[in-house]
């Protein structure tokens, strides 16, 4: 999702939830993105993912940001959309179970996503996660050349 705030382009990225990364910022925020259910199209898949990591209803129209192929072999897609969302909304996240502290049979919830921002290009290009970055760079170029995207 994308804004412009004050004539700059704004990306909103999310936090991963969970005891790995509470402690970690730099190169581990993300899109929000999940695997497709049975047949789902992936510009399907990628909506509903988003709205079950943030609780925020993605609206068209959507502009593919291409792929990429994560170190772990995972595949992501990806599409920009404007959209408007204030820290003040908070974000709602599923739930998973996580055995924690580790072989321990302790089963604990934890949030998908724990945190939204909104960051500009510079910030944003810091704190994603590192291969995800030609999404942002992507984005930007269809953004900025557009003269119709408004504040």
């Amino acid at each position: 999702m994308c804004r412009k705030e004050n004539n700059e382009l704004q990306f909103f990225l999310v936090h991963p939830g969970g005891p790995f990364y509470v402690k970690k910022n730099e190169g581990v925020w993300s899109i929000p993105k999940g695997i497709p259910e049975n047949v789902e199209e992936l510009l399907e898949t990628a909506q509903r993912e988003f709205l079950e990591e943030t609780g925020i209803q993605p609206k068209g129209p959507f502009h593919s940001l291409g792929s990429i192929k994560q170190k772990s072999g995972k595949v992501v897609h990806a599409w920009a959309f404007e959209g408007a969302w204030t820290s003040d909304q908070g974000i709602t996240s599923n739930i998973f179970k996580l055995e924690w502290p580790p072989r321990s049979k302790k089963l604990i919830d934890v949030p998908e996503v724990d945190r939204a921002e909104w960051m500009p290009y510079a910030k944003a290009c810091t704190m994603i996660h590192p291969n995800q970055l030609p999404f942002l760079t992507k984005a930007r170029e269809i953004y900025e050349s557009d003269t119709r995207f408004t504040s």
